[in-house]
């Protein structure tokens, strides 16, 4: 690659809005490159975000790239599943079709906070490459112009910026204003209770085997019946606590309720009454909070960009959980934005380098965010992502970094950074 004259290689100040997984993954990703860059986040950061989440072997990548410390993800091996009926019965075993390594890991089931710690450290951290990240706390972003690159705050400060990353969540404020509108997610008439709880309390129970033995990954419970309700379960921060994920479909009118909500262990077992007493087992033993999550994606957007903006993670792509996949995706997102922007990079060509960002990354995400959508709500394709080895391969077999760097060295090498 052709070195820049030094005049040429100042750093771009940039502004990531929004320090969710995706946010400070796209921070690192920049600063790496030696960028100036800021988060803007409407919240104080002050409780833990979310419940586990599965890091498969296309995240790993990312990370890896990133620099983190694997230890600090505090993971459980993800193997696979084992798929049971609600009313009991032996487990059906699904290995990953496509394993990361040769002991046929194919990913991590790990703490969502535990990741997020890790990425707040490698952005603010005062040991990585580049200049630390500044995060601005509790800094709302109102309004944004994406062809100039300016951000206003809700307190009618306004700041300017060579680029502007909007990863700002499923309400993004970043998405109204590259799109010229507003566009909300959509419901798709499935909602989900998530808890956690000490892996303690299944010490002393019996019949525990089906949980306790087999492949290290999730334990799939789908429902006997008709009526669509899946219980996900799995151990995380290093097996010290089960992470409880309940799918069911929602009759309530979605627009009357709160996305998220507190519920009541109650609330929980009436709905998925009909499971096997050993199912019931891991709803009872539930700690608060227990949240109820409306599940709602986007529909697809007709662009994820605008002048000198683009859209990142959820932003962009919402989707249901259904495949894992919605911190993959983001944490991709975050890849190629940084491979695709070095130090070197003017600010004219800002444009030029997000079209190349759309072009790698929006047929994936839109790939995701319909499949996710489809095996959740269509029951012939329930399932599918476990049996699909063609499926595995394009989505955990992608390496985002390598892609980005040799679609840039193909198209943009020696022409700014």
């Amino acid at each position: 690659m052709t070195e820049s004259p030094p005049s040429e290689r100042s750093p771009l100040r940039i502004f990531v809005v929004g320090a969710g997984l995706g946010g400070l993954a796209a921070a690192v990703s920049l600063r790496r490159q030696g960028h100036r860059v800021e988060i803007f986040e409407s919240s104080l950061m002050k409780r833990e975000i979310g419940a586990a989440i599965t890091v498969q072997a296309n995240a790993m990548r990312v990370l890896e790239h990133l620099g983190y410390e694997e230890k600090n993800l505090k993971g459980v091996d993800f193997f696979g599943t084992v798929r049971f009926s609600g009313s009991g019965g032996e487990g059906q075993t699904h290995l990953f079709l496509i394993p990361r390594d040769s002991m046929g890991r194919a990913g991590w089931l790990c703490h969502r906070t535990d990741l997020h710690d890790e990425l707040k450290r490698l952005a603010i951290g005062n040991n990585g490459a580049g200049p630390a990240v500044r995060l601005n706390l509790g800094q709302e972003v109102v309004s944004c112009d994406p062809v100039a690159g300016t951000l206003t705050l809700k307190d009618g400060e306004v700041h300017q910026a060579d680029l502007i990353v909007g990863a700002d969540g499923i309400h993004s404020i970043i998405r109204t204003s590259v799109l010229g509108y507003a566009q909300k997610a959509l419901p798709s008439g499935i909602s989900t209770f998530r808890c956690l709880f000490d892996a303690a309390k299944l010490e002393d129970l019996a019949d525990m085997e089906w949980f306790t033995a087999g492949i290290s990954g999730a334990k799939v419970v789908t429902s006997p019946e008709k009526r669509f309700r899946m219980l996900f379960l799995f151990p995380c921060r290093s097996g010290t606590l089960i992470n409880v994920v309940a799918h069911h479909v929602d009759d309530r009118d979605p627009d009357k309720h709160d996305w998220n909500a507190k519920a009541s262990v109650e609330e929980v077992l009436e709905e998925f009454k009909s499971f096997h007493p050993r199912y019931l087992k891991f709803l009872e033993l539930a700690e608060p909070p227990i949240l109820r999550w409306q599940l709602r994606a986007l529909p697809i957007l007709p662009t994820w960009i605008n002048g000198r903006t683009a859209l990142l993670g959820d932003a962009a792509h919402a989707t249901l959980p259904t495949l894992g996949q919605g911190a993959g995706m983001a944490l991709e997102d975050a890849a190629a934005i940084g491979c695709l922007i070095p130090l070197g990079t003017r600010r004219e060509e800002i444009p030029a380098r997000l079209e190349a960002y759309q072009h790698l990354r929006k047929s994936r995400g839109e790939f995701v965010n319909r499949e996710s959508l489809e095996q959740a709500t269509e029951p012939s394709k329930r399932g599918l992502y476990a049996r699909s080895k063609d499926m595995q391969e394009f989505l955990i077999g992608y390496d985002s970094v390598q892609t980005t760097q040799k679609y840039f060295d193909e198209h943009f090498s020696g022409r700014g950074g």
